[in-house]
């Protein structure tokens, strides 16, 4: 059987992202000359005798030991996700949010102080308000968009600012300029949860940022079957990161990065059609006479509207709304609808839609959600690939169904 040369690659740097996506990061001849990435489905490596073990420990040539350090069809999930990324380095989680907090936790000690915007995952903001703290990291919340605050707040002892970019559930959008101008000046990290644009539509690391996250459960896998994450930068970072990785153990198995690299396949498909389908939903949402108001970064409406078309290839497959009425009315148009699926996920091929206020944020009262925009004739919708036409025949159904 022939062995695959270990550094023998098809794709280089200089080939589309279509072509990355599909290619990147895995030798062009694979095991038992598989067109598709084997699934090394094992949870230990064995070395072939004493000298292969002292090469792997005392020269540093790579070898394969224990499935919670690495695995050979993660490796290449993880390259591939790099590369599509534009940064050096990678590593696969089991969640976003394993990405997410082993990614804070790795970089600060207690003393620590790390700036947040206030519209940053709600599970985001809740470890780092209660778990860091019991740990003496200090943490600063605040607005988005508010660039003066933001550098206001910053302290000597400030390790990063961490925001997402574009936002849950209005969109919106952080001017990476600015965000890096700030960061340079102080001399701190900077940290872009870039779930909602991926790397077709936005770049983070183009622009400096040192850090990138990806919820890959999302429009990188794209099938809603999976749970995975991603972070993605400089080496540097990235190995200082590894290093608690391996001690924790959120790792992503190898089945699960086998139907993750499958989904990359299509992925830059996938985003270009739900970038298409959603620009259209929006523009018939914001012209439909029961809608209050439509919150898409590539309407012009959008108050981030300048900076989105600046920085971002697409406005992403993701749309809020609110609709004129109360709770009741936002119930029956939510339980009229036949094609989207209520759920509170995204980037998959079904078009889902939630309701934050009774979902994500239904523990909190009524003036505790409208505190944080969160109304209750709320919508997000998810698009998915389906016919562009029939998303909004669904939606024009449902907006016309009264009590």
């Amino acid at each position: 059987m022939r062995k695959a040369p270990e550094k023998e690659k098809i794709i280089e740097k200089k080939k589309s992202l279509s072509t990355r996506s599909i290619h990147a990061a895995e030798p062009r001849r694979r095991y038992a000359d598989s067109i598709t990435t084997p699934i090394v489905q094992t949870s230990t490596f064995t070395f072939e005798n004493s000298q292969r073990i002292e090469d792997y420990t005392k020269k540093g040539k790579e070898h394969f030991e224990y499935g919670r350090y690495s695995n050979p069809t993660t490796k290449i999930a993880e390259g591939r996700l790099a590369d599509l990324e534009g940064a050096e380095a990678g590593i696969v989680f089991s969640s976003g949010m394993s990405a997410i907090t082993t990614t804070i936790l790795a970089l600060v000690q207690a003393g620590d102080h790390i700036v947040f915007t206030d519209d940053s995952y709600k599970k985001t903001l809740e470890f780092c308000n209660s778990f860091l703290k019991k740990f003496g990291i200090d943490c600063t919340i605040v607005p988005f968009g508010d660039y003066d605050a933001l550098e206001g707040v910053i302290k000597k002892n400030t390790r990063f600012i961490f925001s997402e970019s574009p936002t849950n559930p209005y969109l919106n959008i952080f001017d990476l300029v600015k965000l890096k101008k700030i960061a340079a000046k102080h001399g701190i990290l900077t940290l872009i949860d870039s779930t909602f644009s991926t790397p077709v539509n936005q770049r983070p690391i183009e622009f400096g940022i040192d850090l990138v996250l990806q919820s890959a459960t999302k429009y990188l896998a794209g099938h809603n079957d999976i749970l995975a994450g991603a972070v993605l930068g400089r080496k540097e970072l990235i190995d200082e990161i590894r290093t608690l990785h391996k001690m924790v153990g959120g790792i992503m198995d190898p089945h699960c990065c086998y139907l993750l690299l499958r989904g990359l396949k299509t992925f830059p498909l996938r985003v270009q059609r739900q970038n298409e389908s959603t620009l259209t939903i929006a523009r018939f949402l914001e012209n439909h006479p029961r809608v209050k108001q439509v919150y898409y970064p590539f309407l012009e409406s959008h108050p981030h509207y300048q900076i989105a078309k600046e920085q971002m290839a697409g406005g992403g497959g993701v749309v809020s709304f609110e609709i004129k009425g109360n709770l009741t009315d936002a119930k029956r148009f939510l339980d009229s609808l036949e094609l989207c699926f209520i759920g509170p996920s995204l980037g998959g091929v079904e078009t889902l839609i939630t309701h934050p206020a009774m979902v994500s944020y239904y523990d909190y009262t009524k003036k505790e959600r409208l505190q944080l925009g969160i109304s209750d004739t709320l919508f997000r919708l998810a698009v998915g690939i389906e016919d562009v036409n029939d998303i909004i025949a669904d939606l024009e159904q449902g907006l016309r169904t009264k009590g």
